[in-house]
């Protein structure tokens, strides 16, 4: 790809001609592995079980991070669906949880839902949850759509910034959902805190990948059972405490918040400029944040 300067502002994981990938891990190379159902915690944390009821679970000592919204409570977010198209693909498995400033578990709620639908084979490839599962243990889609939004409008309505790594496929798939199911949609969540584009703003000449498993490793956090919902929220909310610990970084969420606008939508065209030298011109790249 050239010297440091020509690579793009965002990540070309996702753009993968159709095949699978979510932004949150998922490459499309085809050497994703079916996940066991774990979350993972950093090594001083014990597993955190799934459950569809709010588990609290005790505070630990970790490295301190930088003050401002990192410094918490600080909300994590994440989806498993059906597929990559915010717009018509469906939820499979959510969570939604709160981290201290150690980046210790206070809150976690964990839904598994029946989406109505076939769950395609390469979606199951990623996050281990086949249709038969989903119709013999998952509760109705409407439901769990319902409760998701509900408890993220309590987390916003409480001022409690949420994290979500590439927060636009998320909340634009939610929103979806929402509109699908007759739950009025989370519109403008905010303040939100997305991974993904705070470290592609701070160290922007990084080279590699920038999907979940690969910056959680860079910035030390422990990922395992990668593409579980629980796991991925829960790594992505302590990455944004390691980034903001690593830069030194404090700002209020709601400037934050703002920032990462333009810097989103700064990305996206830097993507679309590289995509058009490499002649790559049918990709559509929205810059949109944090929902779309």
């Amino acid at each position: 790809m050239g010297a440091g300067h020509d690579l793009p502002l965002w990540d070309d994981d996702t753009w993968n001609d159709g095949t699978w990938g979510d932004g949150t891990g998922n490459d499309g190379t085809g050497n994703e592995t079916v996940p066991a159902a774990i979350l993972s915690a950093t090594a001083a944390v014990d597993p955190v079980v799934a459950t569809t009821e709010p588990v609290v679970i005790a505070e630990v000592a970790t490295e301190a991070v930088a003050p401002g919204p990192w410094a918490g409570p600080l909300g994590v977010f994440d989806l498993e669906t059906t597929g990559i198209d915010v717009r018509s693909d469906r939820v499979v498995s959510a969570h939604v949880g709160v981290l201290d400033a150690s980046g210790a578990v206070i809150d976690a709620r964990t839904w598994l839902a029946d989406p109505g639908i076939e769950i395609p084979a390469g979606a199951t490839a990623v996050h281990g949850i086949t249709t038969e599962r989903a119709r013999r243990e998952g509760r109705p889609a409407a439901e769990v759509v319902a409760e998701v939004i509900a408890t993220l409008r309590d987390l916003f309505a409480a001022g409690i910034p949420v994290v979500a790594y590439n927060a636009p496929y998320d909340f634009s798939l939610l929103k979806y959902e929402g509109i699908r199911h007759g739950v009025p949609p989370i519109e403008a969540p905010s303040p939100v805190i997305d991974p993904l584009v705070v470290d592609k703003t701070y160290d922007r000449y990084r080279r590699g990948k920038r999907t979940l498993e690969v910056v959680a490793a860079h910035y030390c956090v422990t990922l395992e059972g990668a593409h579980d919902a629980a796991a991925d929220a829960i790594a992505a909310g302590r990455v944004a405490q390691a980034i903001a610990a690593r830069f030194d970084l404090d700002v209020s969420a709601d400037d934050l918040h703002t920032q990462q606008i333009g810097w989103a939508r700064a990305q996206a065209e830097s993507l679309s400029e590289y995509f058009v030298r490499i002649g790559r011109l049918d990709a559509d790249v929205d810059g949109s944040w944090p929902i779309r």
